[in-house]
């Protein structure tokens, strides 16, 4: 592939990734104290805090063999790195704080790579 079929491949994964990110609509979330140590209540005459955009966290995509030609392109142009366990990794920085969203984005991205014949996976943890 050459550069200019890399970059093509990188911006339909990242409309992809965009419009996915766009579409998600957070499962919102109440952050307060228990009501008692082993109960899931919350108790509301303490302060509580409402996030309509759910959990925080990160996201970002894993592309496999790290020594790929698409690989070191990311690599190349600063749109990746070294991934701990191999391969390389991009990182999601769209959706704010949203793990739902930024999950979104790095499975619709991740998609549109493996239709590329591109080996991709999204991966993703709370904050």
């Amino acid at each position: 592939m050459s550069s200019s079929q890399h970059q093509s491949v990188y911006n339909e994964a990242y409309s992809a990734g965009i419009q996915a990110c766009e579409s998600m609509v957070p499962t919102p979330v109440v952050f307060g104290h228990a009501a008692s140590i082993f109960s899931d209540e919350i108790d509301y005459s303490k302060p509580t805090y409402y996030n309509s955009e759910g959990v925080c966290g990160f996201a970002w995509v894993v592309i496999r063999p790290g020594n790929s030609s698409f690989a070191r392109w990311m690599v190349k142009r600063g749109l990746a790195r070294k991934h701990y366990y191999g391969g390389v990794s991009y990182n999601v920085s769209i959706g704010g704080q949203s793990l739902e969203r930024k999950e979104a984005f790095a499975r619709a991205f991740a998609e549109s790579l493996n239709k590329a014949g591109i080996k991709a996976h999204a991966e993703s943890r709370l904050d």
